[in-house]
């Protein structure tokens, strides 16, 4: 089971300080990103990730279809609420691919620690 990370440009360094914090719990997941994000991540932490297409792209796509193929277990969506560009990915269609198929999707770095926090403790 993989989890998606996806953060809109001007979350991006936050992106990067959240997985460089909580890399001793990610580095023991499948990793999937959308092209930028996930190339910048792997540069600024050294995590293993797969990279999909950009998210102008259709990067969110293809992380919506490996929700919807029941092989993402959460998705971190960093999002922009207030500037994001009309090239960034639209949340809208994979907060609904989620909610169809119950998997958590945290949009904020609150709501990420707590989908972390969630994914490890159905571990132990």
């Amino acid at each position: 089971m993989s989890v998606a990370l996806i953060a809109h440009d001007e979350k991006k360094a936050d992106l990067i300080e959240f997985a460089t914090e909580h890399s001793a719990i990610l580095e023991h997941y499948d990793l999937i990103a959308t092209g930028t994000t996930g190339k910048k991540l792997m540069e600024a932490t050294g995590l293993d990730i797969e990279r999909k297409a950009s998210g102008p792209l259709g990067g969110d796509m293809q992380i919506g279809a490996e929700v919807a193929s029941n092989e993402c277990e959460a998705v971190i969506f960093l999002r922009d609420p207030l500037t994001a560009q009309p090239h960034e990915p639209d949340i809208s269609a994979l907060l609904r691919i989620c909610d169809v198929h119950d998997i958590p999707l945290a949009t904020n770095l609150a709501s990420a620690d707590a989908v972390l926090d969630g994914l490890t403790k159905d571990e132990n």
